[in-house]
């Protein structure tokens, strides 16, 4: 027989759900009170706000990412600090990857794709050069922790 509570972990998923959706408000309301700028925890820190179209309920959902540049794209990392599962930002982009992306005071809309093969490979690398932490999140997980290029419709980015 197991020890494992279901009802108490949907009481602590749901929980830290919405701990990490309240975190997460904060944060965007900070960002555009601020025009892309935030204190606290990421301060100084490049973020964007990517806004997706739900999976299951067709409703959008932002959050806050970290980002780097990559020539005229945007490169975004679905690490969740190492989770087991990827996070449902990235579950609602493969289902809809026409995304909106705000940028300091800018929106735009935009094509996400995940990259694969040796071009992530390629990304990876820079990247973990760029946030070591990504090494470490990767250390802590089975899966591959997705990276996400984000392009600019209609224009470039830069």
């Amino acid at each position: 027989m197991s020890d494992f509570n279901l009802e108490r972990w949907n009481s602590e998923v749901k929980n830290w759900s919405s701990q990490t959706n309240a975190w997460n408000n904060q944060v965007i309301e900070e960002f555009r009170a601020n025009r892309g700028k935030v204190g606290g925890t990421y301060e100084g820190a490049v973020l964007l706000l990517l806004t997706t179209t739900g999976a299951r309920s067709g409703k959008r959902h932002t959050a806050p990412l970290a980002y780097l540049i990559d020539g005229e794209r945007l490169i975004v990392a679905a690490s969740v600090l190492g989770a087991a599962h990827h996070p449902a930002w990235y579950h609602n982009l493969v289902a809809y990857p026409t995304v909106t992306v705000e940028l300091d005071s800018e929106t735009f809309d935009a094509t996400a794709t995940v990259i694969a093969g040796e071009e992530r490979e390629r990304l990876w690398a820079w990247a973990t050069k760029q946030w070591p932490l990504l090494v470490e999140h990767q250390a802590k997980t089975t899966r591959q922790i997705p990276l996400v290029a984000l392009q600019r419709e209609a224009m470039g980015l830069l």
